[in-house]
């Protein structure tokens, strides 16, 4: 039993689904990934253990005892202690030759730049509610012509949303500049999950809170985000078969077992995704039953 670290013996059972010359690109490709919270920790865990070996990470945040359920560096005797350092320790536990740029204040519009250089692809991880933070990388992205992507965790099951730098944007997808703080949710939601797979078994309502900025959430959901984005950026990396990106989207939800890809040209201006307003803006509001 060696205890040793040695790249090629650590990732070889990779080998078969991907080939040597393959592992050796995500050996040297870089990926930048902002919040290390629900999805953000198991999406460094996860792409670590696919061999890439080069990060960017920000977050500012410290677990807390109701990260428990979900997060990937949340255990009890990491409370109080800085998410970034704590995932960053857990994922060079795995690979001790990663080269990882922490962004300990978060990513903001002073580090944006540095946290997207030498970048390969984005992969979000930020907070439901840090939408002005989303809406700045993924355009900052789109600028530098950085591939990027999201998978929310919803219900039992994940959304996936790929924006192509050449392809529609964040802004022209979700259509929430010069929007109320409320309806920019809405219109978040809703571009997030246009079929909305997971609403009928949402059995406490009364859990989504968005003047607390709070919801409920499910390890299961945010492992199968970590799956189906380690899965996406791979394909990216190596060029691997198509992607379908804005404004499709791709919805698995394993409560229903269900696999649901949607189009909606025009974003959220599109017909269907108004009438998924009208049912989302009530809902914002508290009133369940209208």
């Amino acid at each position: 039993m060696s205890t040793v670290f040695d790249y090629e013996r650590a990732y070889s059972r990779n080998i078969g689904w991907v080939t040597q010359v393959e592992q050796l690109k995500l050996r040297g490709s870089r990926i930048a990934i902002a919040g290390l919270g629900g999805v953000g920790g198991a999406h460094l865990l996860t792409l670590t253990r696919l061999g890439i070996s080069h990060f960017n990470i920000a977050d500012f945040d410290d677990f807390d005892v109701h990260n428990l359920n979900r997060q990937a560096g949340a255990f009890m005797s990491f409370m109080g202690q800085a998410k970034i350092d704590t995932v960053a320790r857990l994922a060079r536990d795995v690979n001790p030759e990663l080269d990882i740029r922490l962004f300990p204040q978060g990513v903001n519009p002073d580090n944006v730049d540095e946290f997207l250089r030498d970048v390969d692809v984005y992969v979000d991880g930020l907070d439901f509610f840090a939408l002005p933070a989303r809406r700045m990388v993924f355009a900052k992205c789109r600028e530098k012509g950085i591939p990027a992507l999201t998978a929310a965790p919803l219900g039992m099951g994940t959304a996936l949303l790929y924006f192509r730098p050449d392809g529609m944007s964040f802004e022209d997808y979700f259509k929430v500049d010069g929007r109320e703080s409320q309806e920019q949710y809405a219109r978040f939601i809703a571009g997030l999950s246009p079929a909305m797979v997971q609403r009928d078994y949402l059995v406490a309502p009364e859990a989504v809170n968005f003047q607390e900025k709070r919801g409920p959430s499910t390890i299961m959901a945010c492992d199968l985000c970590a799956g189906v984005m380690g899965t996406s950026v791979l394909k990216l990396l190596l060029g691997r078969g198509s992607m379908k990106a804005a404004p499709w989207g791709m919805h698995f939800d394993a409560y229903h077992q269900k696999l649901k890809f949607t189009w909606r040209p025009f974003g959220n201006s599109n017909p269907l995704q108004q009438l998924l307003l009208k049912f989302i803006r009530p809902v914002l509001r508290g009133r369940t039953g209208t």
